[in-house]
């Protein structure tokens, strides 16, 4: 059996590069990950902006007040 070194240095050049360029990019697309998710989601919003989930105590309405929540919720289709 004959081993051609140039082919096989070729491939471990290429192995090489491919690994680098891997490297590289997950490098650059975590970088620019961290420009578009926020640091914390569940901030209180600024301007105008409404907060949709209340996660404070509820004042005692039950299940009446889940139901006019739903019912509003399909009433404006959001």
């Amino acid at each position: 059996m004959i081993i051609s070194i140039r082919k096989w240095l070729r491939s471990v050049k290429f192995i090489l590069l491919f690994i680098a360029l891997a490297y590289l990019l997950y490098k650059v697309m975590s970088a620019f990950g961290g420009y578009l998710i926020p640091a914390d989601k569940y901030r209180i919003p600024n301007g105008s902006a409404v907060k949709a989930f209340k996660t404070g105590p509820g004042n005692g309405h039950g299940f009446e007040y889940m139901a006019e929540r739903l019912k509003l919720f399909y009433w404006y289709g959001e």
